[in-house]
């Protein structure tokens, strides 16, 4: 019987971070300090684990090595992917990620392109999103300077904005922002800038200044996001990207939604509502800030509620 595969996450304390986790999405949360769900995951920093059927307990890094077939058996040799939902209270550091070249050259891992969902803002909250720098020579400069205004661009936020954000491009959530993140699955950051803050242990945390120049995309372009929005009766399928790593879309279901299998297997987060899901005539109960993946085996399934839903599948390269 084709099943979904039902996520334990991984919460992660972060110096930033809060007790959103918590209050909103009922997580049990490691400490006060909690910035990160890494819901969806099978990168060694944070492996979640199936919850139900066949496959409980199990390590979807382990899974995926040992069920090909739940994945369309691809050609990628690890998970490609890592959905998290990141609590912001304070200010993240401004950083960069760099592509998969460089990352496995010197990280020995693959690099990170990642992608925003907003899912709440306080008023007036703002993320790092690019920089003003004309050329290399600029950058560094301003950088040596610590003439952080003058380099760094801003931009405010609310619920619903969508930002793209690929390898290279210099960025920070903001204090009082909560996102949904779909990535690939790397750990490796560049801290460019820390606000001089220190750590529970009265150190500044590390900065990456070189590794940061070497990966910057300079100038800074604003990636062209491709999208566009389908309504099915009272519903909403949302396409925000498609790129070479993920294809990234949001499910607004006000009453049933069909579908059938498109992608080898698709990640699922629901944001807000509930309802349940229907696979080969069997429901499954679906509450704000459950994760799953319908893996290959699953042909067509439905969603039935008032409810949101964040929902990725590979990018070419990640088949």
């Amino acid at each position: 019987m084709s099943e979904p595969l039902f996520m334990n996450p991984v919460l992660q304390p972060k110096i930033w971070g809060g007790t959103k986790l918590r209050d909103i999405y009922h997580y049990d949360i490691p400490s006060k300090h909690t910035g990160e769900c890494w819901a969806i995951s099978a990168h060694p920093d944070g492996v979640a684990t199936i919850e139900n059927g066949e496959y409980v307990d199990i390590g979807l890094d382990v899974l995926f090595q040992t069920h090909p077939e739940l994945f369309g058996n691809p050609t990628v040799s690890v998970f490609p992917l890592l959905t998290k939902i990141i609590d912001a209270t304070d200010d993240l550091s401004v950083q960069v990620h760099p592509d998969d070249v460089y990352a496995f050259e010197h990280e020995g891992e693959q690099g990170k392109t990642e992608c925003w969902y907003v899912i709440d803002a306080d008023e007036g909250a703002e993320i790092v999103y690019g920089h003003h720098a004309k050329s290399k020579e600029e950058f560094a400069d301003l950088i040596e300077k610590g003439e952080w205004d003058t380099l760094l661009r801003s931009i405010k936020v609310k619920a619903g904005d969508f930002f793209f954000v690929p390898s290279g491009t210099i960025h920070a959530i903001g204090a009082g922002i909560m996102i949904l993140e779909t990535q690939q699955s790397s750990n490796t950051t560049y801290r460019l800038y820390d606000y001089d803050r220190i750590d529970d242990m009265g150190k500044q945390r590390e900065l990456h200044i070189q590794q940061t120049l070497d990966v910057s995309t300079i100038p800074h372009v604003d990636p062209k996001n491709v999208g566009h929005t389908q309504e099915i009766d009272d519903n909403k399928i949302t396409t925000y990207i498609q790129s070479d790593y993920f294809n990234v879309y949001l499910w607004d279901v006000h009453s049933t939604l069909d579908f059938d299998k498109v992608a080898p297997y698709v990640l699922v987060s629901v944001l807000e509502g509930d309802g349940k899901l229907t696979v080969d005539s069997r429901e499954y109960p679906l509450t704000k800030g459950r994760h799953f993946i319908l893996p290959a085996t699953v042909e067509s399934w439905s969603i039935t509620g008032n409810l949101t839903c964040m929902a990725s599948t590979p990018g070419p390269k990640n088949r």
